[in-house]
């Protein structure tokens, strides 16, 4: 079944009243002006979980979900809400004495509705999920978790701080850049990566400088778009270099993957013979060719600039550009066009570490 988008939270009250939902949320939903809705809504909450959600904290919100016996989650919150959302939803109907991530996934069938309140990730119409077990990253993705109803309220979007803002926005950009150039990219996917990344050139300024109403609905409409590329191409190496760098010097995800960004694509657009991608290195150059058309590496490095990201600096480089290079996953390299070799990755770093 197709994912519903719906403009505004009134959409879907009819759809929660009557039902016995956990509300998945975090910190920031007691200062968003849909809570006085779901004041009026019985309920029962789960909150107690971090930005970088514990495996052993989504196991504490299925217990919640399971032993309130409810039907229904409904996600307010960035990406690592809705993400924790997803995996109470996969993991509810598993047998609790045994690992989760150990378990076969089932769709359970129970409805998942997701009310981003950042503009950024795109979670809210993916099927990937990311928590923590044991220190290490785990990727969780499944069918099933792609939210049944993504609503789309602009209002949640008024009292970000400008640097969140800037940091989610610039995660949708590179979303949209990404999943277009990426190999598993179609003709569907490079649609949604269009619409997201022009939807964002277009209202930008207006979103971050002056904070109107219409550029908030717009730019969380790119966000979904963005979210709906990546579903179907998964991202390429801009995020693959990006984690590290987030934990490493505590840079909000949106911002390591934007300065990631330039060098991975300049090292494309000077390096298309070594294309990976199936349809070709003549249909690569068409494809770079087409984004810089739209948006160039220029233009993006001009917007880093205009919105005033830094690099991160570091007191012994050496050893962290050393650290950065082996800490890429190869796989996730894997979607990018483009051959990026050790050696190629560790130069990229000496240039992003400042």
């Amino acid at each position: 079944m197709a994912q519903k988008i719906v403009h505004g939270i009134d959409e879907i009250v009819d759809q929660i009243k009557n039902q016995k939902f956990i509300l998945v949320r975090d910190r920031a939903y007691n200062y968003l002006k849909i809570k006085t809705l779901f004041d009026a809504i019985p309920h029962v909450e789960f909150s107690e979980f971090t930005p970088n959600p514990l495996y052993e904290q989504v196991c504490e919100g299925v217990k919640i979900f399971n032993d309130n016996e409810c039907n229904m989650i409904v996600a307010v919150g960035g990406g690592s809400t809705i993400d924790v959302a997803k995996c109470i939803k996969l993991y509810c109907k598993m047998d609790s004495s045994i690992n989760y991530l150990e378990q076969e996934k089932q769709d359970t069938g129970i409805p998942l509705i997701a009310i981003p309140t950042t503009a950024g990730t795109g979670s809210e119409s993916t099927r990937h999920a990311v928590i923590y077990y044991e220190g290490k990253k785990q990727s969780i993705s499944h069918p099933s978790i792609v939210p049944d109803t993504a609503v789309l309220e602009p209002s949640s979007l008024k009292t970000l701080p400008v640097y969140q803002k800037k940091c989610t926005m610039l995660d949708a950009l590179c979303q949209g850049i990404e999943s277009w150039w990426s190999v598993n990219s179609n003709d569907e996917s490079i649609g949604y990566s269009k619409k997201a990344v022009q939807i964002i050139i277009d209202h930008w300024r207006a979103y971050i400088f002056d904070n109107t109403d219409e550029a908030a609905a717009k730019i969380m409409e790119a966000a979904n778009y963005a979210g709906r590329a990546i579903n179907i191409t998964a991202t390429t190496a801009a995020h693959a270099m990006s984690y590290k760098i987030t934990s490493m010097y505590n840079l909000p995800h949106g911002h390591a993957v934007a300065v990631c960004m330039p060098e991975v694509w300049g090292y494309m657009l000077a390096h298309t013979e070594d294309c990976i991608d199936n349809r070709g290195a003549e249909y690569l150059k068409n494809t770079l060719s087409d984004i810089s058309e739209m948006f160039s590496l220029d233009s993006f490095t001009q917007l880093m600039t205009d919105l005033e990201m830094e690099y991160p600096t570091s007191g012994n480089k050496e050893a962290d550009v050393n650290l950065l290079t082996e800490s890429v996953n190869p796989v996730r390299l894997k979607n990018n066009p483009v051959a990026l070799e050790s050696k190629v990755l560790h130069e990229m770093y000496e240039r992003i570490v400042r």
